[in-house]
């Protein structure tokens, strides 16, 4: 049997690792697609997802303290001031990835209609697609054309 190459990796520093440790969790996408959706209120996200408020206060406090999103204030009249979330640069660089897990969703698990929400062009209104593509422009269709190796972090398994 070969032993795969990644095996002589250390993964303390994997960065898919790092990433899952803010988004792994199923209520975290949930609450980015709240917000990318234009929900920024927690009441109207706990009552448009379901999601337990102590479990939406944690999420929402993860997603803060990581970078992703922001708190504005706000205030009704006649009532105590509160936040709306706001998504920082890093957390609307989270985009295509949902577009990537609604898309893979669309393909495996949508209802025999159809996907209950599309993601169209602004300017044109054609359906945003995710696709890779490596840095000389060659687009990749498939995921085995897709090697990994040793980037300039890598370091030795202990």
């Amino acid at each position: 049997m070969v032993t795969p190459p990644a095996l002589t990796y250390a993964t303390d520093n994997c960065t898919i690792g790092r990433a899952m440790g803010v988004l792994g969790e199923r209520w975290n996408l949930v609450v980015l697609r709240e917000v990318f959706n234009g929900i920024r209120r927690f009441d109207d996200m706990r009552r448009h997802t379901g999601i337990p408020r102590q479990v939406l206060t944690n999420r929402l406090a993860l997603l803060v303290d990581q970078g992703v999103l922001r708190r504005e204030p706000y205030r009704e009249s006649g009532m105590r001031e509160r936040h709306e979330y706001r998504l920082t640069e890093k957390g609307l660089d989270l985009y295509p990835v949902l577009v990537a897990v609604a898309q893979w969703g669309d393909r495996y698990l949508a209802d025999p209609e159809g996907p209950p929400v599309e993601f169209a062009h602004r300017g044109c209104g054609s359906p945003v697609e995710v696709h890779v593509h490596c840095a000389a422009g060659h687009d990749v269709p498939r995921p085995r054309d897709i090697v990994s190796r040793p980037g300039p972090g890598v370091r030795a398994a202990p």
